[in-house]
Order: structure tokens, then sequence, then C-alpha cells
């Protein structure tokens, strides 16, 4: 629910939102990293709006090594950013996961928990220059945070890319499945694990696009993905989770459909490098 301050007795009306910190909200990742060895974070990549300087956090969890190259995954959260369920899961991740390394067995996984830090500290969908960076990706957008993140997607080469959102129109939960074909045999899995504490959005249209059984195969142009031309595809799942149904069951379903992906994405991979 957006806090919000009270107006005044002096007649005067309400005030603006209550600013949320970046910091304050990833404080316990940075005090994890500080004596871990598996989670490393990353304040570097800063941008300046209207004279005021910006970071684009970033984390990377190093799991226990598991054959010879470990498999790169890139999350995604608070693009848009009055959506903060998929940012709180991803602080709840990297704890659960600090608690036990083996979960992630295999990996490394780099966390961009909030995407745009303006547009979180505003509780706005959109950044604080009024765009929408979800449809800004690919489009040689002058967007600094979209360029940064750009960026990131082109070094790192990912197997595969997941993005965490809130649909405000939606009863369920439910994803958005593209990139590489074993996509479809991921999502389901996570879909189900994530309806143990919310139900799933089994309409036949969602979000304006054709679904089946929670599923959606298409999407808008220029949302965060993997450079269009890169080969072979990673996977790209995008996880809705609906406004309602309480903050803690919301982040605890999106952490079980997080870590049923790399359970079920580790055995692809093994099977893969042996054909």
């Amino acid at each position: 629910m957006q806090a919000t301050t009270t107006a005044s007795e002096t007649g005067v009306g309400p005030a603006a939102p209550v600013q949320r910190s970046v910091a304050n909200v990833l404080a316990p990742l940075d005090a994890i990293a500080v004596n871990s060895h598996n989670l490393i974070a990353s304040h570097g990549a800063r941008f300046e709006i209207d004279g005021l300087v910006h970071e684009l956090p970033r984390y990377l969890f190093i799991g226990p090594k598991a054959g010879d190259d470990p498999i790169r995954i890139g999350i995604f959260a608070g693009v848009h950013g009055d959506e903060p369920e998929g940012v709180h899961a991803l602080v709840r991740f990297l704890q659960m996961l600090d608690a036990k390394p083996e979960l992630a067995e295999g990996y490394c996984l780099f966390v961009y928990p909030v995407c745009n830090p303006t547009g979180f500290e505003d509780r706005t969908r959109h950044s604080r220059r009024g765009k929408d960076l979800n449809r800004e990706f690919w489009r040689n957008s002058s967007e600094p945070e979209v360029r940064l993140l750009e960026s990131e997607l082109v070094s790192h080469v990912f197997h595969g890319i997941i993005s965490l959102h809130t649909d405000d129109t939606s009863h369920g939960f439910y994803g958005f499945a593209s990139g590489a074909t074993l996509t479809k045999h991921l999502i389901e899995p996570a879909l189900r694990a994530a309806g143990q504490l919310l139900p799933r959005n089994a309409n036949a249209v969602i979000d304006g696009f054709k679904a089946r059984n929670g599923v959606i195969g298409e999407g808008y142009h220029g949302v965060l993905g993997a450079p269009p031309n890169i080969r072979p595809r990673p996977f790209e799942i995008t996880l809705e989770t609906p406004k309602e149904g309480g903050e803690l069951r919301k982040e605890a379903a999106i952490v079980l459909a997080l870590q049923t992906i790399l359970n079920e994405y580790r055995p692809f991979i093994a099977y893969a490098s042996n054909l």
C-alpha cells in the first residue's frame, strides 16, 4: 500500500508520497556482502538526472562450482518503480541463497533489484524523466538506466533472463515466455510452484494477449530482454504477480518461482553439455 503524508491542520492539501530509500531496502544485502563468500555488491554503475547522481545497484551471487563453466542468469526487478514486490522478493531470495548456497550450485546470478531507482524512490511507474523504461530497450534510447542495463545484457551474454513485475489488473500469477524454445518447460513449473501461495491467472486473454494456462508467448515491444541479434537465444521469462494477495505471500511466491527455475534449468544445461 502506498504510504503518504497526511494533510496538515492548517488546511493545506496532502503532500506528495513519501519517497522510498533504495539504500535502506538494499541495506540487508550490503551487510551480507561484507563477509559473504558468495554475494558481491557492486555500486559503481551511476548516472545523472537533473544534476543529481543516482546508482543502478548490482549484485553477483556465485554458487558452488559444478562442472566447468557457470550458468549465467540475469534477474531484474523494479523496472517499474511502483512495483516493489519484485525488489523485496530479490532481497529475500539472495538472503536465502547466502544461507543455503548449494541452491545456486553451478550458477552465477547477476541480480539487478532496482532497475528504475528514481521511479522506485518516487513510487511511480515511470522514471523521473517521465519514461516507461520497459518500452525503451533496444530502441536507441537515451535513458541512462536503459543504456546501463543494455551494457550489462551485452557484456554478460546470459543463458537466461528473468524479469519480475506486478500487474494490478490481474487476479492471479502469470508469466511471459520467449527466447529459447525450452522456456516453456521452465515457466510452467515456476507458475506451479508460485501457485502454492497465489492463484494462477488462467484467463484466455491476459493484459491484451492470448494466454494459455497463465503463459503468454508474445509481448510488448521495447521490454527488457536479450540483445535482438544474439545467438543462441537465452531463455526469457517475465513473472507477473497480482497486486492483491499480501506482500509477504507475493514475495514468497516469487522466491519459490525463482528457485524452481534454477532447479529446472540445471538439468537442461547438463544434458546439452553432454551432446
